[in-house]
C-alpha cells in the first residue's frame, strides 16, 4: 500500500498511537467514504495546557478542549489540515463517558476529519448529525 500523507506528532506529551498504519488506513477510509483526497493530515497530540492556549489565541475561547481543528486547504474536496488533540481531555472523557480510552481517541480523531470533511456542530441539530457520523466512522474500525 502507497504511504498516505497522514502523520502522528506530540507536543508536550509522551504519547504513541497504537496500530498506527491501521489508524492511518482507517482515516483514509473515512476521507475516500466521501470522496475527498488528502494532501496532508497531521494529528499533533498534547497537553490540556497547550491546547487550552491554542483555544485562547487562536479562536478566543478561554475554555479546555478535546480537539481543534484547522483547515489549510483552499481546494474544494482536498484535505490539508491539522488535527490537535489533548491526551487529558481524552483521559478525562473516556472516564466520564465510561468507555475505552481508545475509543474515545478515535471518536475525536473522526469528529477532527469530519470538521475538514465540511461538517460543523454550532447548532444542536448540526452537533446531533456529528455525532451520527462519528459513530460511523467508529464502525468501519476493523482492528
Amino acid at each position: 500500500m502507497q504511504e498516505l500523507p497522514i502523520e502522528f506528532f506530540t507536543e508536550e506529551v509522551d504519547f504513541e498511537v497504537k496500530n498506527e498504519t491501521k489508524v492511518k488506513e482507517w482515516l483514509f477510509e473515512i476521507i475516500s467514504e466521501y470522496s475527498f483526497e488528502v494532501e496532508s493530515l497531521n494529528y499533533i497530540f498534547c497537553s490540556d495546557e497547550y491546547l487550552h492556549q491554542m483555544n485562547v489565541e487562536y479562536l478566543d475561547h478561554d475554555t479546555l478542549t478535546d480537539v481543534i481543528t484547522f483547515d489549510n486547504s483552499d481546494i474544494e474536496g482536498v484535505i490539508e489540515g491539522d488535527v490537535f488533540i489533548s491526551i487529558d481531555r481524552i483521559v478525562d472523557n473516556a472516564t466520564t463517558f465510561n468507555t475505552p480510552i481508545e475509543k474515545e481517541l478515535h471518536r475525536v480523531m473522526a469528529h477532527g476529519l469530519l470538521h475538514l470533511l465540511g461538517f460543523d456542530d454550532k447548532t444542536p441539530e448540526k452537533q446531533a448529525i456529528m455525532q451520527s457520523k462519528e459513530e460511523e466512522c467508529l464502525a468501519l474500525i476493523k482492528f
